[in-house]
């Protein structure tokens, strides 16, 4: 969480493009999405194929248009130089941070380890350095206490590049410690001082390098244009900057404005996903996207709301039949409190359960009375 306090010292433009490039499982990324503009890009990339997945998942969750998710070591990214506003780098660690909270890590830890990940995280640095624009922010982050992957790996950086080390505002009760050696400024998160994990953050911007990055005024475009039979979706979301693509069966909601730039990560990266789907089409039918649901830009105008108690609620996230009260058929959305969980479809003597399958509850429920919600 400490990151949105690094992200507050940066000056706020416009139609940032932001990298957080260690991003899974995704929980930085998702605060991200909720702290940059809308008209800014985040893209989100994980390196290791298998934790690609849950990144995506929780993207997906998010219900954002404007992010892309990648599957890219950081020297794929070379030929991007100068691109980005803001890289976030939470690099992989000998994790000593994690000792309070999984022993297990105690016996994982060895000085060897130590010497790789320091000599790893380098690399890293090295190679994404060139991606960041002049003038841009690097947020530099490790869950370890280990000064050779920390303020040794900043001094390092700030000795092969013309950086500025930039502090950031503190409350005592956080129990943060600043450091500061030569100028540069750390912030250490110490056992005996908090009650979250060993951590360790800095935040440099970049003095002189690369430009920023120039566009190419021809570039092959990978993206399928949504068959034009499927118009009426535009009405679907309450914006009017959104363009939508076809990707296998689904039809995707992408910011208009930055098409040119997911045209230029399609062509040097491995893209896994990009944008909001909104609808599933087969044949001349649209079906509603989960993920639609979720959507922070969702028309609620569209599709009837249901709203279930917690006992319905837990049950249709399991995905078992619910008992739906109404008369309207077809495509209803549900919801919890107000929050939205997902569509059903009303068949009048039955209804639907369109949550995912791959993310429905599995575990039991435990008994809930009814009705829970009345005082005693």
């Amino acid at each position: 969480m400490f990151m949105e306090q690094a992200f507050r010292q940066i000056e706020q433009t416009t139609n940032r493009i932001v990298l957080d490039l260690c991003a899974a499982p995704g929980g930085k990324s998702t605060h991200l999405l909720s702290l940059i503009d809308r008209n800014d890009l985040l893209v989100a990339n994980e390196v290791i194929r298998s934790r690609v997945s849950v990144l995506n998942e929780n993207i997906r969750k998010w219900g954002h248009q404007n992010v892309v998710v990648c599957n890219n070591d950081p020297a794929d990214f070379s030929n991007l130089e100068g691109l980005f506003d803001l890289i976030l780098i939470d690099a992989p660690c000998s994790g000593e941070g994690l000792f309070r909270r999984d022993p297990s890590a105690i016996q994982q830890w060895s000085v060897d380890t130590t010497i790789l990940c320091a000599t790893r995280q380098r690399r890293i640095l090295a190679d994404i350095w060139p991606a960041l624009k002049t003038g841009g922010h690097l947020i530099y982050s490790t869950c370890t206490f280990n000064p050779a992957e920390n303020e040794e790996n900043l001094q390092w950086l700030a000795q092969n590049n013309n950086l500025e080390s930039i502090r950031i505002p503190l409350q005592e009760s956080w129990g943060v410690e600043e450091i500061q050696i030569n100028g540069l400024y750390g912030y250490r998160f110490l056992p005996q001082n908090v009650k979250g994990e060993g951590f360790f953050l800095t935040l440099i911007r970049k003095k002189d390098g690369s430009d920023s990055f120039s566009i190419p005024k021809k570039i092959k475009s990978r993206l399928e244009k949504m068959p034009k039979q499927f118009a009426e979706i535009r009405n679907w979301l309450n914006t009017s900057d959104s363009e939508f693509f076809a990707k296998s069966e689904y039809l995707i909601a992408f910011p208009e404005d930055k098409i040119s730039i997911l045209n230029i990560l399609s062509e040097q990266l491995r893209v896994i996903s990009y944008g909001l789907p909104v609808a599933q089409f087969k044949k001349n039918d649209l079906l509603p996207e989960h993920t639609y649901a979720l959507s922070v830009d969702r028309n609620i105008d569209i599709f009837g709301t249901i709203e279930l108690d917690l006992r319905d609620a837990l049950l249709f996230q399991k995905r078992e039949e619910i008992k739906i009260n109404s008369t309207v058929k077809g495509w209803m959305l549900v919801q919890y409190q107000g929050i939205p969980l997902g569509f059903i479809k009303n068949l009048g003597n039955r209804a639907n359960n369109y949550f995912p399958k791959e993310w429905r509850i599995r575990m039991t429920l435990p008994e809930i009375p009814m009705p829970w919600y009345l005082p005693k």
